[in-house]
């Protein structure tokens, strides 16, 4: 099984070039958004944790964002509670496509975290600062104080790019990025 990982800045269009690729992903942020919607038992250890913060069930993306700016410590309590959780889902997911030709990451602190493999390719979404932050402020739930502190978790995009196997050039036109991602599997499968 061929393991594509798509890595990026927060904004960047991940998610969108992910689902081009045309094969099961695993979306590490459907997953978080899940787990907040439908497990008790997360909202019991969030809420026993964050006592002032988590309020009820179904838990809140904006109870999470407010302990994180009261407190940027609230953030690594967070981490330690969901990315076990998101781990295991990672881990069922692969499990039940293991006959699948290619499967495709799309989690967000996929190096930072350390859940890629050697042989994983990695794609890089290159776009525009400026189109980013146009596209994120468009967010329902968008909050600039979280975004920052997300982006301080995560390595410096030149590294990422430095580490990616391929780089896509998001002008968020379909068109290219249709071209992009062909081209890539392309190039992927012919080395199989």
């Amino acid at each position: 099984m061929i393991r594509i990982a798509v890595v990026g800045d927060i904004g960047s269009g991940k998610t969108y070039v992910a689902k081009k690729f045309g094969y099961p992903i695993f979306n590490a942020d459907d997953e978080v958004a899940r787990l907040y919607r439908k497990s008790r038992k997360c909202f019991n250890k969030l809420k026993k944790t964050l006592p002032k913060h988590i309020i009820s069930f179904p838990i809140k993306k904006n109870e999470i964002a407010k302990a994180i700016i009261d407190d940027q410590r609230n953030l690594k309590k967070v981490i330690k509670i969901v990315h076990p959780e998101i781990s295991a889902k990672m881990n069922n997911f692969i499990k039940k496509n293991k006959k699948k030709k290619i499967i495709v990451l799309d989690i967000p602190l996929l190096i930072e975290n350390k859940i890629n493999r050697k042989k994983d390719i990695l794609v890089f979404v290159s776009a525009e600062k400026k189109e980013i932050n146009k596209r994120l402020k468009r967010r329902s739930n968008f909050n600039l104080k979280i975004v920052r502190k997300l982006r301080k978790l995560q390595l410096p995009l030149e590294i990422k790019k430095r580490r990616s196997d391929f780089v896509i050039k998001n002008n968020f036109k379909n068109n290219s990025i249709k071209k992009s991602v062909k081209m890539i599997k392309k190039k992927i499968l012919l080395n199989v």
